[in-house]
């Protein structure tokens, strides 16, 4: 198995949980927060402003955009660290077999011409609520809806901004699985027969 394997998920959805199990089975890396350290360490920003910056397309940020569109162009810093993050990325990918996990990997490996196996994993929001009750300990419905919402927002604007593709969509991944229907291990061993059987 040569495939670098990159996962995007909705949030709750076990997309973390689940590219761990794939990357322990085939004995590779798994990068997830390792892209957030790499690109503090690389931009000199703190892990509280990658973080912050890594999934949300600010108003500010489109905003000077708009405005410096006819002019010399400036990136801001969230283009700075989407920046680095490729090159970490594509560091990543560029070592061997491994799972990278959202930031846009399946895109950035595509345009670059690196073979992958791109994932989208999802759930209905009864399953992903319970997954996120025990894993946050937060037990208003109404709440972890808003968490949903809210995350899978940042996600999807943050994709469909850098990508120009719909974060999602069945037609940018080669597999979409439903972790509440099938179970993340059913899930794990689908990518892995996936990963293992493209030509």
């Amino acid at each position: 198995m040569n495939k670098v394997i990159t996962i995007s998920r909705e949030y709750g959805a076990g997309g973390h949980t689940i590219g761990k199990r794939v990357a322990q089975e085939l004995g590779i890396e798994l990068y997830d927060k390792d892209i957030v350290r790499e690109t503090v360490r690389a931009s000199g920003y703190d892990t509280e402003t990658v973080q912050q910056e890594e999934e949300e397309v600010s108003k500010t940020s489109s905003f000077l955009k708009s405005i410096l569109s006819n002019s010399v162009y400036y990136p801001n810093m969230q283009d700075a660290i989407h920046d680095i993050q490729k090159a970490v990325i594509l560091r990543y990918a560029h070592t061997g077999p491994c799972v990278i996990l959202g930031r846009c990997a399946d895109e950035i490996l595509r345009s670059s011409g690196i073979p992958c196996l791109n994932v989208f994993i999802h759930a209905g929001d009864i399953h992903r609520a319970e997954r996120l009750r025990q894993m946050t300990g937060v037990a208003d419905p109404t709440e972890l809806q808003r968490m949903m919402a809210k995350k899978d927002s940042l996600r999807r604007n943050y994709y469909n901004h850098y990508t120009n593709r719909q974060w999602g969509d069945s037609h940018n991944y080669h597999l979409t699985l439903d972790s509440g229907v099938l179970g993340d291990e059913l899930c794990a061993q689908m990518i892995i027969s996936a990963a293992r059987g493209m030509q």
